[in-house]
């Protein structure tokens, strides 16, 4: 017995010390891959400066009316996340991509990533290149910015449009954000384990071999940062801050969403209510996943220039 209690100890032992060395290397390799990934992070876009630091934006085109294009929540990259939809839209209109603070090359800031701020910020930076007037265009969480941008920003925005575009009423906003969590598989490597072993969790367009690399290297370096940890544990309060918010009745409003939405009750029925008193609303429908700028740009593109000659 006493022999065997002896093995059972020392195969105890090994196996912790394999552990430790597991954990050990996965830290360091991420370590090591970090600062590497940073000098191979190719520079896109200008910076203007907002609140004292850079944030970077991407401008194409040159069209006479302007389209600002905002970000889903954790984008890692927005400018490289849009070029499909930036494609579609520049030969038509002068485009411009915001990458708030704690995306893509933008600076992180030290303030908290409240409703207000994030809107104040954005506004900001658009009057830092002297643009006064343009349709706000934003993907998912930036539906609720854009809500509240609008109403602070009436006299400056032509036009909004959703992209599978959130809603200050769909739920499951309460949910516990999980920064701990979300802290250690950044910090102990795990997260970029992860995606070694599951690459196709990538999010990204179709793009380039070279494109998308800049993508994964951005996720890597970007995802669960200090200001997208923030922007998660404010997501019900900017929920919340939101919900009695209507979008102005003369504003025209159009939302393009996927059309089987199997996360949120009523995913299409909220969208139609948020438009249900505009003088131009419209809510239009495509087959795919939230990502829709990812597989539909053309589609989002030709439908968005279409209702805006209804409009005029």
């Amino acid at each position: 017995m006493k022999k065997a209690f002896n093995i059972i100890v020392k195969l105890l032992g090994v196996l912790a010390i394999a552990i430790v060395l597991f954990l050990a290397i996965i830290f360091i390799v991420n370590k090591v891959s970090n600062k590497s990934e940073q000098r191979k992070i190719e520079s896109y876009g200008q910076s203007v400066t907002v609140d004292g630091k850079n944030m970077n934006v991407l401008i194409q085109g040159e069209g006479e009316e302007t389209v600002v294009l905002l970000p889903g929540y954790g984008t890692a990259a927005p400018a490289l996340d849009f070029e499909p939809l930036v494609k579609e839209l520049s030969p038509y209109y002068k485009v411009v991509v915001i990458e708030p603070f704690g995306y893509g090359l933008s600076d992180e800031t030290e303030k908290e990533r409240t409703l207000e701020n994030m809107v104040n910020e954005i506004h900001e930076a658009l009057q830092s290149l002297n643009i006064d007037r343009y349709t706000l265009m934003g993907h998912s969480i930036s539906g609720i910015y854009g809500l509240d941008y609008v109403n602070k920003y009436e006299n400056e925005v032509s036009a909004f449009v959703g992209i599978d575009s959130s809603v200050p009423m769909q739920g499951g906003t309460d949910d516990p954000f999980p920064s701990g969590t979300y802290k250690l598989l950044k910090k102990s490597g795990f997260f970029r384990l992860l995606m070694k072993l599951s690459p196709d969790q990538l999010v990204a367009p179709t793009v380039d071999d070279e494109t998308r690399e800049q993508i994964r290297i951005l996720t890597l370096k970007n995802m669960f940062n200090p200001n997208i940890l923030s922007e998660g544990e404010h997501f019900n309060p900017n929920f919340k801050a939101a919900e009695n918010l209507t979008f102005p009745k003369n504003l025209p409003v159009i939302f393009f969403l996927q059309a089987n939405d199997t996360e949120t009750e009523g995913w299409i029925p909220l969208h139609e209510e948020q438009v249900k008193d505009s003088v131009h609303g419209k809510v239009i429908t495509f087959e795919g996943g939230h990502y829709l700028h990812h597989t539909r740009s053309k589609e989002i593109v030709e439908n968005f220039r279409e209702f805006m000659k209804e409009v005029k």
